[in-house]
């Protein structure tokens, strides 16, 4: 990669500062520039981080810096326009999940990256950790089989984000636990899969719970508080997903992801309620059913920051490229839809 430094800045520091840290692990890359509107942040950051320089102002940081890549790790609402501007000033984007708002969004974010030449990428988290990165290599050798089923969760007892703030307005969101939480365990679904094209979804939703925090806390929020959807796949697999930041269950955090397949299953699934996660294959083998735990892997994970930095600098393709982005919001637009109308969606 010889020694080009790829210039790099990030707006938004609260999942931002993950994104810097990312960045700073890779040896070709260099932070130069942060944004924020709190002045404390900013001041914390540069301290924290050694950053250059900070901006208050995205279209100041993004005229004055000459950014290879930006990061972009703000409220929903603002990947659009921010990834428009990043465009328009040359620079490539890494964009936190969901892509958009929506699918047109997304599109339109995925066109003007193009136009300028550049790439768009998703920070679908989930994958850039060594336990799913060697799930990836185990189902890549085919030892599932044909995947013609699989169940995705992740389900809080009770975790609202930042309770009445952007989190839980569906303006600035777009939605709540689906939109926030389970778009990482769909996108780490199909993935595994293989990521199949979707066809018909069907789903509910309900706010029973988040009416009541309301009431209790005296705060405004109209996002859902649990949902769950079934995901029909034009090769004839199906997807089931659920998602809550509310629900009465026994543990405080739980995610789980399954794979069926003709040949064997896995499944993933996070320990004693935390971030650290475990995995199992089952097998029918001459005659006798295995189960085999997945150990521990000896090949670290990069992150997302440090991938994204890797296919730049050597012309690849990148991981989480917008084009799956894309595909995960006509899900998440199609589940929406489907919701408030009770009826199932065709996916476009």
């Amino acid at each position: 990669m010889g020694e080009t430094k790829l210039r790099c800045g990030v707006i938004g520091l609260g999942m931002g500062k993950a994104h810097i840290r990312g960045y700073q692990a890779h040896p070709n890359c260099e932070v130069v520039a942060v944004c924020d509107l709190d002045e404390e942040r900013l001041a914390k950051a540069k301290d924290e981080f050694g950053i250059p320089a900070v901006y208050s102002d995205v279209d100041a940081m993004l005229a004055a810096e000459k950014l290879d890549i930006v990061s972009i790790a703000t409220p929903n609402k603002l990947h659009k326009p921010f990834t428009l501007a990043a465009a328009k000033a040359g620079a490539h984007v890494l964009c936190e999940k969901p892509i958009a708002m929506n699918v047109a969004e997304a599109r339109e974010m995925q066109a003007a990256v193009e136009a300028a030449g550049k790439r768009l990428m998703i920070n679908f988290s989930y994958r850039f950790n060594a336990a799913s990165q060697a799930l990836k290599r185990l189902v890549d050798t085919g030892v599932l089989g044909n995947v013609y089923t699989a169940r995705t969760c992740w389900l809080r007892r009770f975790g609202f984000p930042g309770f009445g703030g952007w989190f839980s307005n569906t303006a600035m969101s777009g939605g709540g636990p689906l939109i926030d939480l389970g778009v990482h365990r769909i996108d780490l679904a199909l993935w595994l899969m293989g990521y199949p094209e979707p066809d018909v979804v069907l789903a509910s939703a309900t706010d029973v719970l988040t009416k009541a925090e309301c009431e209790r806390q005296g705060k405004e929020a109209n996002t859902e508080n649990h949902a769950a959807g079934f995901i029909r796949f034009k090769n004839g697999a199906s997807l089931q997903v659920e998602a809550s930041w509310a629900c009465h269950r026994a543990e405080d955090e739980f995610m789980e992801t399954h794979l069926y397949g003709d040949k064997a299953g896995l499944v993933q699934k996070n320990v004693g309620g935390g971030y650290n996660f475990t995995a199992e294959l089952f097998e029918t083998r001459a005659g006798a059913l295995y189960t085999t735990e997945i150990g521990r892997t000896i090949e670290p994970a990069k992150s997302a920051m440090e991938c994204f930095a890797d296919a730049i600098l050597n012309d690849e393709p990148t991981p989480a490229p917008a084009e799956q982005g894309i595909i995960v919001q006509q899900i998440l637009d199609g589940l929406y839809e489907s919701a408030a109308t009770g009826k199932p969606v065709t996916v476009e």
